[in-house]
């Protein structure tokens, strides 16, 4: 059985697994489903079409799952989805998809969401993500796994950062971000390879290397961008690890940082 605080509102039609716990003040709304185990603490609106895994904790003051904040958005039945063992802390505002994407707003599993954050309407964050004090993800953002944004990192509406990225805090982020690339500034550009956060993930040396070797590729060779495409699709047949950028940077998207 799931433990409502009686000073809860739970709408008619919500579906609450068990042990879902609901502390005071907090509004879940009739089309809301949550996953067994997980938490809500006081003070927290979850509304809208919103489905929310295990094992998540969920801090107070939040705002889950209400309208985006799109001029287009005219009520149509949109979703938010989150996953599993995810950590969401205070202040942070996470909308329903538009119908001019997918409809559905996604967070996977295991991620860390700090304070204050903004997940907008048709964003995808992967697994595993650690989201500081401040990001905000405008409109139709991809974040791929393990990927970590440092304190009030902005993100323009249909960039992507692909996996295993960090940025540094206050990073204005314009263009697409490859994967593994560690970047920072306003607006933001590349610094290298993010080599501590793959050795912490269990990468070999060896694939740490190739990755390095595709980043000079990319960035220092003086090659086109789309010669650089090439020469790293040729080496990707011999080092798996760079499959993940070749595919990144064949994808359409906003460009990447330069």
């Amino acid at each position: 059985m799931p433990d409502i605080h009686p000073t809860a509102i739970v709408e008619a039609g919500a579906a609450l697994a068990d042990g879902v716990r609901v502390g005071a003040w907090s509004t879940i709304g009739a089309n809301v489903a949550i996953g067994a185990g997980t938490t809500i603490a006081e003070h927290v609106v979850i509304r809208g079409r919103t489905r929310i895994g295990a094992g998540n904790r969920i801090f107070q003051f939040n705002s889950i799952g209400d309208a985006p904040q799109d001029k287009k958005y005219a009520g149509e039945p949109t979703e938010l989805v989150i996953g599993d063992g995810n950590t969401i802390r205070e202040f942070c505002t996470l909308n329903t998809g538009t119908v001019q994407d997918q409809g559905v707003t996604r967070i996977g599993d295991r991620n860390w969401i700090m304070a204050y954050v903004h997940v907008a309407h048709d964003c995808v964050v992967g697994d595993d993500t650690v989201l500081a004090n401040g990001v905000t993800l405008a409109g139709h953002v991809r974040v791929g796994d393990f990927t970590i944004l440092g304190g009030f990192t902005a993100v323009h509406q249909h960039c992507r950062i692909g996996a295993h990225c960090m940025l540094g805090g206050g990073s204005i982020v314009l263009q697409d971000v490859p994967p593994y690339v560690m970047a920072n500034g306003n607006s933001a550009s590349p610094h290298g390879v993010n080599s501590e956060g793959l050795k912490r993930r269990g990468f070999t040396a060896e694939a740490i290397a190739a990755i390095r070797r595709a980043y000079k590729t990319l960035y220092k060779s003086g090659l086109l961008l789309e010669e650089a495409k090439a020469q790293l699709a040729a080496e990707a047949a011999a080092q798996i690890e760079l499959l993940p950028l070749v595919e990144f940077l064949a994808a359409p998207g906003r460009g990447i940082i330069r």
